[in-house]
């Protein structure tokens, strides 16, 4: 009984732990891949290769800290693109805004100035129908429309509101006048006014109505207007 206690004890004694690391038994493994696990298992425990292994371990973090740069560095441009988009987008904005206004000032009363119009032509009118008897017998009245004529004009000039009068002999300009007929006068050039029919109004720079004017033809013995 005593030898087979002592047998058992020997066999379940462990393997001795001086012994070291040994390379497993791997069937078939060629030159190379037996070699890279001989390296691997003497690199446990070697030093050097702790130490490279942490050298690694300290690139990583570098590595990791430099990609975090670069990522808020990214975000940071992300940030500032947006900034100076919505700055300039605040600048648009400002200037539409300011061109509104001095749009409104300048052409806020073009709707009524239209609707204006009319009433001005038809005291022009009176007052061309008006003949010499009229006006001696009727002073005060004719007075009346001329003074109310006036003041309409005066009430246009506020607004910026102009007539547009042109004289005979002035070039035709199409950006303010509107031809309604067209003849031949001898000694006009071609191209000139020779009779104004209504007159036309601007606001500010913008037309509001064109005058209706006639227009010399073209005459073989005048130039044509320059």
């Amino acid at each position: 009984m005593m030898a087979d206690n002592k047998a058992d004890h020997t066999a379940e004694t462990p393997p001795d732990a001086d012994a070291g690391a040994k390379r497993p038994d791997l069937p078939e493994l060629d030159e190379a891949a037996a070699a890279m696990v001989d390296e691997l298992m003497q690199g446990l425990d070697d030093p050097s290769a702790r130490a490279e292994e942490a050298g690694e371990e300290e690139m990583t973090e570098e590595d990791r800290i430099a990609r975090l740069v670069k990522e808020l560095q990214m975000e940071r441009d992300e940030f500032k693109d947006r900034y100076m988009r919505a700055v300039a987008e605040a600048e648009n904005v400002r200037k539409r805004a300011a061109r509104d206004k001095k749009d409104a000032e300048a052409y806020g009363g073009t709707r009524l100035a239209r609707d204006l119009l009319s009433v001005h032509d038809n005291l022009e009118r009176a007052m061309k129908a008006a003949d010499d008897a009229l006006r001696e017998n009727h002073a005060s009245f004719i007075e009346g429309v001329e003074l109310t004529q006036r003041e309409l004009l005066n009430a246009f000039a506020k607004h910026k509101i102009e007539l547009v009068t042109p004289e005979p002999g002035e070039k035709f300009d199409p950006n303010r006048h509107q031809a309604m007929f067209e003849a031949p006068v001898p000694g006009a050039p071609a191209g000139t006014i020779i009779e104004t029919m209504q007159a036309g109004f601007v606001i500010a720079d913008r037309l509001l109505r064109p005058a209706l004017v006639g227009v010399a033809k073209g005459d073989p013995d005048q130039p044509a207007a320059t």
